[in-house]
Order: C-alpha cells, then structure tokens, then sequence
C-alpha cells in the first residue's frame, strides 16, 4: 500500500508568494493622473462648445414700449397690414420688421391670430 501526504494549501501559498507593497513609478503617476483629469476636461469641452448657444446677438431689439398690437383680420396679409400701419413707409422692410419681432416662421398669418407691430416715426 501506498501513503499519500497531504499539505495544508495556505501554508504553501504564504511560503510560495510573499506579500509585495504595490509601488508607483512616475510613469504610473502620470497616467493615474491622465484618467483622473479626464472626465474633467470632457466636461470642460462639452460646456465650451454648448455655451454659444446663450450668446445674444448684435441685431438691436425693439425698445420696450415701441410696438402696438393688432389682431390678424380675415383676408389680411403681412403686406396690407404693413401699408396701414405705416403708409409712409417701404412695406418691404415693415414686412420684415414685424416678422421678426414676431418670430415668424413664414410672412402668412392667420385671421385672429395677434402680432405685435413695430411704430414706425
């Protein structure tokens, strides 16, 4: 018959692998650094670049209390109301004067929808 030794496994383990300080270089520093600082800079450049969004542009705004309201008649255009509102004037640049102090997508109105119209001296 034959014996078989067996041997506890911890005991070997401890006596095969020792115990080692983990020790960074300045290599690993740097990079350790790098993976920290990086979300950081993303964030940085994402609000960089999202940030023009809120600039305000050189165009001059109406003054408060420099425009009238009118409500849209059935049958009018843009182009009728600009030649009541100010007959003197290029109803060309009324038009636009009051599309985009409106916000207008298109110069069409619809009746009884209300647009504010700039005065006109």
């Amino acid at each position: 018959m034959s014996t078989i030794s067996i041997t506890a496994p911890e005991a070997t383990a401890r006596a095969v692998a020792p115990a080692t300080r983990l020790r960074l270089t300045r290599r690993g520093r740097r990079v350790l650094a790098a993976l920290a600082a990086a979300p950081v800079a993303a964030g940085l450049a994402l609000a960089v670049m999202n940030g023009g969004g809120a600039l305000a542009s050189r165009d001059a705004g109406a003054p408060v209390g420099t425009f009238a309201t009118v409500t849209v008649m059935p049958g009018d255009s843009l182009w009728s109301i600009a030649e009541d509102v100010a007959p003197a004037a290029d109803p060309r640049d009324v038009v636009d004067a009051i599309v985009a102090l409106n916000q207008l997508p298109s110069s069409s109105v619809a009746a009884g929808e209300r647009l504010s119209i700039p005065v006109f001296d």
